[in-house]
């Protein structure tokens, strides 16, 4: 699934390997500094080539991945996992993350919809 070309822009590979849902998302989070290249902020028109690192926060989730692979067309997510390998750092980071988040609470997740008047006082009282 290589492109015809050694490069690809940043912003269409993110979309392609499935991190982000549209490409305009993926443009935001490049211009807002979310993506690096080699550790650096770049634009999203920046060239992408196979081996660089890319260190990836789509809001929920934080990766550093290798560039295996390149790809113009989102394809599917079996297919998305081809283009990049996560570094073993990053794999560490995120089950401890998943492990944490386990074990915290949301003080607002039991309640269902929009709350109430009483439900924002006990959200409140629960906060503190």
């Amino acid at each position: 699934m290589a492109a015809p070309s050694d490069s690809l822009r940043i912003d269409k590979w993110l979309w392609a390997a499935r991190f982000f849902k549209t490409r305009t998302l993926a443009t935001d989070a490049v211009d807002g500094g979310k993506v690096r290249l080699n550790g650096e902020r770049v634009k999203p028109a920046r060239s992408l080539k196979i081996g660089d690192t890319l260190d990836i926060d789509n809001g929920s989730t934080e990766w550093e991945v290798v560039v295996q692979d390149l790809a113009e067309k989102r394809g599917s997510a079996t297919v998305a996992q081809t283009l990049y390998t996560e570094t073993e750092a990053s794999i560490a980071r995120r089950q401890a993350k998943a492990e944490q988040r386990k074990f915290f609470r949301e003080p607002g997740e039991a309640i269902k919809g929009r709350p109430t008047k009483r439900d924002r006082r006990q959200i409140d009282k629960s906060s503190y």
